[in-house]
């Protein structure tokens, strides 16, 4: 019997019998309806439920692995349901919809066999869609006919003749952010497939050790971690909840990607004529490299100035630079010129950490591939013009502006830089970016930019521009 013909086939297990849901998969269940149905956040629901629910030690490790795998490769899962259940994964109920993409991810991609797979799949729809419960056997078991391999291989747009369809089913994610990956890339195909793989690894934590509070090798030393590859703050977490280190409820550390450090830290490096004393973040929510950039000024007799729009985020900063010689202003940051505490040349360092699509840390976010779209670009591209506008209006002629986004997509980082240079109408030079890095980083490129990337760096994606205001 089909899978689709079995769709309405009730469960016969008798009246009254509540069937027993392993807790770390029906945690996973929650997390993963909470972001289908509320547009949830899985970094921020899925702890909250695993506290709640008291889902702790290898319990929890598995629910955490089920929940973003099966966000991040919803893609190629919903392309395998689809044709194990004969429809359209649209047209399946949302709660057995969400349960049959555990279930899918568990038998395709986890080490968990299939009749285990089969069975807790089955028992969690009978709690949260009792009336599809012979319709979910019927189709799990078709899931597991074949391998991961063999569905991709069937599946799969041919890859001569259209290998962005063939890489966007096979590791997972929208066309559209396929072909901007490999337009970054110089066309390379086979770089591509690399990116998107390491993009579907669970990235590691990483701790940034505030200079002058503690060294790298000693914050190490004590979480049991590793000094990064090639940012001196860094320390590599390997695992545990890296909010109950004392070293982050202290203030001596927090918690922020290599790259975010690294491109914070070059901004530093870059010389500037004349005085060094005012530094500017305009866009400094959530307040990670605030933290950092503060904790290099406390060193070297400056004083920053970070900037955010948002209320909540401000707070956010506060908390990130407290203790260290800066001040936070509740504004936006393209009201330069027009407010009293952000002056036109009013400043010898600038970051631009510039708001956009997000798609450099698309590991740390399993949703967000499916939730950003093409349409997204225009409004965010023209805010980050403006704000790079704003940026060479508040630096002085001999300082720098550092322009980073988190984001590989050329229209975010080499057209924004270009138009916002453009509309600013002010005389910049490029400073390479490359020696203000650690010496030693590989596949930076030929400047005067740099691209960081997860399968070049272990990084988030993180591009930054570094411009000198001439005059």
């Amino acid at each position: 019997m089909t899978a689709h013909a079995r769709g309405g086939q009730q469960s016969r297990r008798p009246a009254g019998r509540r069937p027993a849901v392993d807790p770390a998969r029906f945690a996973a269940y929650e997390a993963v309806a909470a972001v289908h149905r509320d547009d949830a956040y899985a970094n921020l629901v899925l702890p909250s439920i695993l506290r709640e629910r008291d889902v702790r030690g290898r319990d929890a490790a598995f629910a955490t692995e089920l929940t973003y795998g099966a966000l991040r490769s919803l893609g190629t899962l919903d392309a395998v349901l689809a044709v194990a259940a004969g429809r359209e994964v649209e047209r399946i109920d949302p709660p057995a919809r969400d349960a049959l993409r555990l279930g899918a991810y568990q038998i395709l991609y986890m080490r968990v066999p299939a009749h285990a797979a089969v069975s807790s799949t089955v028992d969690l729809v009978r709690v949260v869609a009792p009336g599809a419960t012979g319709f979910a056997n019927a189709v799990l078991r078709e899931i597991t006919t074949r391998d991961l391999d063999t569905w991709v291989g069937e599946l799969a747009p041919d890859y001569e003749t259209d290998p962005v369809g063939n890489l966007a089913l096979a590791y997972s994610h929208p066309q559209w952010i396929v072909r901007a990956f490999q337009e970054a890339l110089g066309g390379d195909l086979d770089e591509t497939a690399r990116l998107l793989i390491e993009d579907n690894q669970a990235p590691g934590v990483h701790l940034c050790a505030r200079p002058g509070r503690v060294d790298a090798v000693e914050l190490a030393d004590e979480v049991g971690g590793a000094p990064g590859a090639f940012s001196p703050y860094t320390v590599y977490l390997p695992g545990g909840a890296p909010g109950d280190l004392a070293a982050i409820r202290d203030g001596r550390a927090h918690v922020q990607d290599e790259g975010s450090q690294l491109v914070a830290a070059a901004l530093v490096e870059a010389p500037v004529e004349g005085s060094d004393a005012r530094w500017l973040d305009l866009c400094a929510g959530p307040g990670g490299k605030a933290g950092l950039l503060a904790a290099i000024a406390a060193q070297r007799g400056a004083h920053l100035t970070a900037v955010e729009v948002t209320a909540h985020r401000a707070d956010l900063v506060s908390q990130a630079v407290r203790g260290f010689p800066a001040t936070v202003l509740h504004t936006d940051g393209r009201t330069v010129g027009r407010d009293a505490d952000l002056p036109e040349q009013g400043f010898d360092r600038v970051l631009v950490d510039a708001p956009c699509t997000g798609l450099g840390a698309l590991r740390r976010r399993p949703e967000a591939r499916w939730r950003r779209q093409p349409s997204d670009l225009p409004p965010l591209t023209r805010l980050q013009r403006e704000l790079l506008t704003a940026a060479l209006r508040a630096v002085r002629p001999g300082g720098v502006v550092g322009y980073v986004t988190c984001s590989p997509h050329t229209v975010e980082t080499h057209v924004s830089v270009t138009e916002g240079t453009r509309r600013a109408d002010i005389a910049v030079d490029f400073v390479d970016a490359r020696p203000l890095l650690p010496a030693g980083m590989p596949g930076l490129g030929t400047g005067p930019t740099v691209q960081l990337w997860p399968h070049r760096h272990g990084t988030d994606a993180m591009f930054l521009a570094v411009l000198r205001r001439t005059s």
